[in-house]
């Protein structure tokens, strides 16, 4: 199998695992019809999926939230708000809660909460780029024919494998620390790369 038809076959089946959560892939579907600039859901809620197929755990198992991302030029805080309650709207009741984050505002409160000062993003994709680990990089969307479409800058090896390796694009060792052992308690047997 070449490298392209075996990524294939990982988006394949990514999306059937993503449709086994009928609550996620709800979020998934709605969110995709929603005319917002580069939006994706990513991170957590769908690594976390695919670690539940790997590892045998329930549908749901472990996934504290849904991350939405997209990338507005309109730095305003009121326009941010105001996208998140029309999404939040769109999907009303869910049994996630929603992380709402336009991309393009991050640098103006990140330093403030994780305590050092990072340049801004020019797209969505370049902030999913940063994402703590190679497996959490990831961001996926639904095309107008209901095709799967996945951003995942470093490839979905390590997802499909347990690997959690990190990128240390942003992160800080202690992040990737603290990430790593919140998840190993919820899937023990995920093979860790050290710093």
């Amino acid at each position: 199998m070449t490298k392209n038809e075996l990524l294939q076959t990982q988006k394949e089946s990514l999306h059937e695992i993503l449709k086994q959560d009928t609550a996620l892939y709800q979020i998934i579907q709605m969110v995709s019809t929603m005319a917002i600039p580069e939006l994706y859901v990513g991170a957590g809620c769908i690594v976390q999926s695919v670690w539940n197929r790997l590892y045998g755990m329930p549908i749901g198992y472990g996934i504290s939230d849904v991350d939405i991302v997209y990338f507005d030029e309109d730095l305003s805080e009121g326009k941010e708000l105001e996208t998140s309650k029309k999404i939040a709207g769109e999907i009303e009741s869910s049994n996630y809660s929603l992380d709402i984050i336009n991309e393009a505002r991050v640098h103006l409160w990140y330093e403030e909460r994780f305590g050092f000062p990072i340049q801004a993003y020019g797209s969505s994709e370049e902030a999913i780029s940063t994402w703590p680990t190679t497996a959490t990089a990831i961001g996926v969307s639904l095309n107008e024919n209901g095709q799967l479409q996945v951003f995942s800058p470093y490839g979905l090896d390590d997802l499909f494998e347990g690997i959690v390796r990190p990128n240390k694009k942003m992160i800080t060792k202690e992040i990737y620390d603290q990430k790593v052992a919140k998840w190993k308690k919820k899937w023990p047997d995920l093979n860790v790369i050290p710093w």
